[in-house]
């Protein structure tokens, strides 16, 4: 196929790979033949409940799927930190945009996934202009995602997928400044003081 790999070895025995950008089913297939030049298993791969249920559901976990429960979203993280507690040696892919299509903001459930179960992030992308396949040292989180990202950005700004028109831009959604809190009913009834 013509394809490279540069980087860093990979010698994690647990870790998050956030692969992108991922913009076509392809990217499945040289994933695969990525982690075979690396000698490693074919990384897990987390999806809804649903694909795992009739005769498919063997076939999903034979292929590294790991059903959970998205109907409680923040709960998600607790479920996949809870396989890494379980495991050994423990491998997950994760696609940050989590869709083919283009998307505003990346999903940021792969940076929680590793700060809780305190494991190295390890980022990985397919270059199809280049026909490369590159991995970056691997890194724990530090608790401040906004730091963290600018390495990320960093390392996946000009990288170009498949599909290049659904790249979308590689930021996180903005924080909410929290709301202030309504006033007690004590405070509404206060007279204002000039």
């Amino acid at each position: 196929m013509g394809w490279r790999i540069e980087g860093a070895q990979l010698t994690a025995r647990k870790c998050v790979i956030t692969v992108a950008p991922h913009t076509s089913n392809w990217d499945f297939v040289i994933g695969f033949i990525a982690s075979r030049a690396f000698d490693l298993p074919f990384p897990h791969w987390i999806g809804k409940e649903s694909l795992f249920r009739g005769p498919m559901g063997p076939v999903m976990r034979a292929i590294g799927g790991i059903p959970v429960d998205r109907s409680a979203a923040a709960n998600v993280v607790e479920q996949v930190a809870a396989e890494f507690a379980k495991r050994d040696h423990f491998i997950i892919g994760v696609t940050p945009e989590g869709t083919r299509g283009r998307t505003e903001y990346w999903k940021t459930g792969f940076y929680y996934i590793a700060s809780r179960a305190q494991v190295p992030i390890i980022m990985g992308s397919m270059d199809y202009a280049r026909k490369v396949v590159t991995f970056a040292p691997e890194f724990l989180p530090s608790g401040d995602i906004e730091v963290d990202f600018e390495r990320i950005r960093a390392f996946y700004t000009g990288v170009t997928g498949r599909n290049s028109s659904k790249i979308g831009a590689i930021q996180i959604r903005p924080r909410l400044d929290p709301v202030a809190p309504a006033p007690t009913e004590e405070q509404r009834d206060e007279p204002e003081h000039d």
